[in-house]
């Protein structure tokens, strides 16, 4: 069910992902609202379900998790629950950021962070190798971030 956005729910929603550790005062400040408004709104969007969850984006490279690998995953078979089975699989899997069924091509687009080379290679063992349904898997290492957004866009 979508829900109906106001002005003030997309500048909430704005300040919200520009920085979420803010307190319901600062929020209210920058969104030009009061903070029992806010505190209310935010608590709207919340049990709606705009807003998801609250995380901290952490710098992969002061982690030592400086490899990013975009892979194209190809099953040899493609029923429904031999899809699920291996987002099952992958949805184990801390390296895995992102898992997107697609079409046409491959059956699914998973963005990998790892530390390393020998990290990816013990992955791909782990994840493609050694499970019989998968066909054919492609993978493309980033040499360069050119940009990282997690904000939604959202619609005026």
């Amino acid at each position: 069910m979508k829900l109906d956005l106001d002005d003030l729910d997309r500048r909430i929603l704005q300040a919200l992902q520009t920085d979420a550790s803010q307190t319901n005062q600062e929020l209210a400040a920058r969104v030009h609202a009061s903070p029992p408004t806010c505190l209310r709104r935010v608590k709207r969007l919340v049990e709606a379900g705009v807003i998801a969850r609250q995380v901290a984006l952490l710098d992969p490279v002061r982690l030592s998790s400086t490899l990013t690998a975009v892979v194209e995953i190809t099953l040899d078979r493609q029923g429904e629950e031999e899809q699920q089975a291996f987002e099952a699989l992958v949805a184990t899997e801390p390296a895995v950021q992102q898992c997107y069924r697609v079409s046409p091509g491959p059956d699914f687009v998973l963005v990998v962070l790892v530390r390393d080379m020998p990290a990816y290679h013990a992955l791909a063992h782990r994840l493609f190798a050694s499970q019989r349904n998968v066909r054919n898997v492609r993978s493309y290492f980033s040499i360069y971030r050119s940009k990282f957004e997690t904000a939604v866009p959202i619609e005026s």
